[in-house]
């Protein structure tokens, strides 16, 4: 399990690095967590010692929230004071999510519908 947690953070301190030393404003552990994800493509998959370790990070997911519980708590006046656009944000990007994965599905069904009918 340590060397599934240390490949890792070494992934999300590739994204710090990048993002910070190109100055991104996209966060490091999501550039991380991309480069995991070109890795994993390429190798063709996590292996087991990986699979075992994100599964039993998995089971405490809970415990990830409470820092932004916490943060929720500690600015509630900010969040107050700004509850308009964070709103906005919210439905805005619940919407667009919705519409790219109906879009995705869409093309993904099509695509489908094309290849099944040219089997016999």
């Amino acid at each position: 399990m340590i060397a599934a947690l240390t490949l890792l953070l070494v992934f999300q301190l590739a994204g710090e690095v990048i993002a910070r030393g190109l100055g991104l404003p996209v966060p490091g552990p999501v550039i991380g967590m991309a480069l995991l994800f070109l890795a994993l493509l390429l190798r063709g998959g996590p292996g087991e010692n990986l699979r075992q370790s994100a599964g039993k990070l998995l089971q405490h997911l809970s415990l990830l929230f409470i820092p932004g519980g916490t943060g929720i708590v500690l600015y509630g006046d900010l969040i107050a004071a700004e509850w308009l656009p964070l709103a906005a944000a919210l439905v805005g990007s619940t919407f667009l999510a919705i519409v790219v994965t109906a879009l995705v599905l869409d093309a993904l069904i099509k695509r489908r519908k094309a290849g099944g009918s040219a089997q016999p």
